[in-house]
């Protein structure tokens, strides 16, 4: 039942995930406050599955948005939903295939064909970090992650006759949908602490990629950028407003000495 109840979150994620990112685009500066920063996250990340012979990762983008949660000056709660994300793995070995069930081409002499197998998982993932920042704007973070595989595939590229060929092998029946595991990861806000924000992050899954194949884990490294929707400009203006009062302050001060 638990297991049914979380789909379904990710199901009603995965509805309203392209207008939530509307929203962002139009209404970011309006729930944008102290507490509260809210903006788009995009950048490329690079993943592979452990239990495999292939060691190689596979590189692909991702986007959608994110929350920071602030809680006091140092501690921040870090969530969102990557919208458009794919894990999985790439350079599949003869082995691989066989293990995980997929189809190894070959021609009508029954030599294989040459190519790149790979296997994709498209998936939701939303992330939920304790982050720290220093007062120098670097943060470091660490946390559960989750996702959701709504799609996958083993795909089979090759040149045939001068002719890019791609073929997908739809899996999803053998892949766990719901993944789980630890992320940690570091960045920097640029700006004086009230800009765009870059950093990276390692993810690793304790769920089995394929059911009944023990060992079978995700791993990610991630780059992102982080643009808040209308904080920077905020954060700007109460500093100066801020410079401001603490000038006129001083300036009140020394004509009383006077």
């Amino acid at each position: 039942m638990k297991k049914y109840f979380i789909t379904l979150i990710f199901i009603a994620l995965a509805f309203t995930s392209q207008s939530q990112i509307l929203i962002t685009l139009l209404l970011g500066d309006k729930l944008n406050s102290d507490k509260l920063e809210f903006g788009l996250e995009g950048g490329l990340n690079w993943a592979k599955i452990s239990g495999l012979e292939t060691n190689a990762y596979r590189g692909d983008w991702n986007l959608g948005f994110y929350f920071n949660f602030k809680m006091n000056q140092h501690w921040y709660i870090n969530t969102g939903l990557l919208v458009k994300s794919t894990l999985g793995a790439a350079k599949l070995t003869d082995n691989d295939l066989v293990k995980i069930g997929a189809s190894n081409y070959k021609n009508i002499d029954d030599i294989e064909l040459e190519g790149k197998y790979s296997q994709q998982m498209r998936t939701f993932i939303v992330p939920v970090l304790a982050r720290y920042k220093f007062n120098n704007n670097i943060y470091v973070e660490l946390g559960p992650q989750f996702g959701w595989m709504y799609k996958s595939w083993v795909e089979f590229e090759s040149d045939i006759e001068g002719r890019d060929a791609i073929i997908k092998e739809y899996n999803n029946e053998n892949i766990n949908k719901i993944d789980a595991g630890i992320a940690i990861g570091t960045g920097y806000t640029l700006f004086k602490g009230t800009g765009w924000t870059i950093g990276a992050k390692y993810y690793y899954g304790f769920v089995n990629v394929y059911k009944g194949i023990p060992g079978t884990n995700n791993s990610a490294f991630f780059v992102k950028l982080n643009i808040p929707i209308g904080a920077g400009e905020n954060a700007q203006k109460k500093a100066a407003e801020k410079a401001e009062k603490k000038r006129a302050k001083k300036e009140d001060k020394q004509m009383k000495k006077e």
